[in-house]
């Protein structure tokens, strides 16, 4: 037989019995864009910012689940930016209140879905005059409130906040606050030679609405001790202003640089501290809050003492102690975790598994992608 029939035969022989057929280029499906509008740039956003929106616009990036950019919200509005987004998230009150109206509708003129991220109560009384005590003017209220009447829905942190806003939006997703893994991975810890020998430091940090909530804590550290007899002192980051340290906190001032560097200074000094500590006053603001203390805390690998809180309501069905409104029971529960030195294995488990970005479901992908 001639020797090209022979390798023809040969060919259909190989096709019959393994199925092959030859390879046809394929071209890649093209990435859904998600777009986001957050205050600041270049990496630089307030910390809301990067745990809510910019953090897991980057891990969609990183996983070739989508592909991000930040929108600059003018530049969508009169066309200069044409790029077809799936969806644009927009943050809270980043835009000026004359702009939302035009946005809403540019974004519904382009087929492209809108989604308002809040993560506090900006819709009580009670709320609104906590946030305007922190600085909070009435358009920027105006500006939340207008974004989240008009947006396609509204992605909240809490159950409690998810309450508040659906009577208001057209649809509303809780997505819980969850770490970057790329930023709360311990590695060796820093030196920190500033720490006084033989004491105690327990953390408590936060943003400046906060500030009420510190006051709390003042009959519980003064003249606390370890069972030891070892004094424990609270050590404060952001929550006030207040130019004095009075004599029952210490201040610690943190080198300058957005939220990643934050977290990652926070991480590597973390055995500064033996605790954290989050109260809560017993108000309407409150109830809306989320669980992100405890969960940072944890990853710092410190035992967390919390208000007992709707806030920590699932925080405390997972180990992290949350206490009522009693000094004598604050003050045992703050000497147990002091004593203790680092966080119950089991909370740290819940933490890493199911508050880590990557590993706590696919609920924020699926509701502004699919």
């Amino acid at each position: 037989m001639p020797r090209d029939l022979v390798r023809r035969a040969a060919r259909r022989l190989r096709r019959t019995l393994t199925g092959a057929r030859p390879a046809v280029p394929t071209t890649p499906p093209e990435l859904p864009v998600l777009g986001y509008v957050v205050a600041g740039g270049g990496g630089a956003h307030p910390a809301s910012a990067h745990v809510r929106v910019v953090r897991r616009t980057e891990h969609l990036a990183r996983t070739g689940a989508a592909a991000v950019r930040q929108v600059d919200p003018v530049a969508f509005v009169d066309g200069a930016d044409p790029t077809a987004y799936r969806a644009v998230v927009v943050q809270r009150d980043v835009l000026p209140r004359g702009l939302v109206a035009p946005f809403l509708a540019a974004a519904a003129a382009r087929g492209t879905r809108v989604a308002a991220e809040v993560d506090d109560d900006f819709f009580t009384d009670s709320g609104r005059d906590r946030l305007a005590r922190a600085e909070y003017d009435p358009d920027r209220l105006a500006s939340i409130d207008a974004l989240v009447r008009g947006a396609d829905l509204v992605i909240v942190s809490t159950e409690e906040l998810a309450t508040l806003v659906r009577p208001l939006a057209h649809r509303v997703v809780v997505v819980p606050n969850a770490l970057d893994p790329t930023i709360w991975t311990p590695g060796d810890p820093a030196a920190d030679d500033d720490r006084t020998p033989g004491e105690r430091r327990v953390l408590y940090m936060g943003t400046l609405t906060h500030a009420a909530d510190l006051e709390l804590l003042r009959d519980v550290f003064t003249d606390l001790t370890a069972p030891d007899g070892d004094p424990v002192r609270l050590e404060v980051i952001g929550v006030t202003e207040d130019a004095d340290d009075p004599a029952w906190y210490r201040r610690v001032e943190v080198p300058d640089g957005h939220y990643p560097a934050f977290a990652r200074w926070l991480v590597d000094h973390r055995e500064r501290w033996h605790a954290g500590v989050a109260p809560l006053r017993d108000e309407v603001f409150n109830r809306a809050k989320s669980d992100l203390k405890a969960i940072e805390y944890t990853a710092l690998g410190l035992p967390a003492v919390v208000s007992d809180r709707p806030s920590y309501r699932v925080a405390r069905e997972h180990g992290v102690v949350a206490v009522p409104d009693d000094v004598a029971a604050w003050r045992t529960a703050v000497r147990a975790a002091v004593t203790a030195g680092t966080a119950d294995p089991a909370v740290v488990h819940w933490v890493r598994t199911e508050r880590t970005i990557g590993g706590d479901g696919d609920t924020w992908r699926s509701a502004l992608l699919d």
